[in-house]
């Protein structure tokens, strides 16, 4: 069974990938893939800055970071995985990049590091139930 478990550095998330390891240790076959989403950086602040290139690598590193602890607790668990660094508008991202590899199901944590912006416009959890035609499992 193929999974995907988006992350973003929280504890929530992390819980996630616990989650998966534990069920990977009843299974013979789990693929896991990691991702990290990062939305466009779209204001004009950044752009006079930064150019397109420097934007990217700024963000696949920003990325990187807050894939690092998923990543330290799947390699200790000796649990194979893919990971990748997004960006672009969250939920939508997470549920075409799960369709898009082929996943069976989503499994993530119910909430992050969304703060005000969460509580303003729904949950990243809440959007990707509706938008993914897969199940998605969702972990406290």
């Amino acid at each position: 069974m193929k999974f995907l478990v988006p992350v973003d550095g929280s504890e929530c998330s992390l819980r996630a990938v616990s989650y998966l390891i534990r069920l990977a240790k009843c299974r013979e076959v789990v693929e896991i893939d990691l991702v990290n989403v990062r939305e466009p950086a779209d204001a004009w602040e950044v752009r006079s800055f930064l150019n397109a290139d420097e934007i990217a690598e700024l963000q696949q590193g920003e990325g990187e970071v807050h894939l690092s602890a998923a990543k330290a607790l799947l390699d200790a668990a000796g649990v194979a995985y893919d990971s990748k660094v997004l960006v672009g508008p969250v939920a939508q991202s997470i549920a075409e990049f799960a369709t898009q590899r082929g996943c069976d199901a989503i499994v993530m944590g119910t909430h992050g590091h969304g703060g005000l912006t969460e509580l303003l416009l729904g949950s990243v959890s809440t959007k990707v139930i509706h938008l993914s035609p897969l199940p998605v499992t969702l972990i406290k």
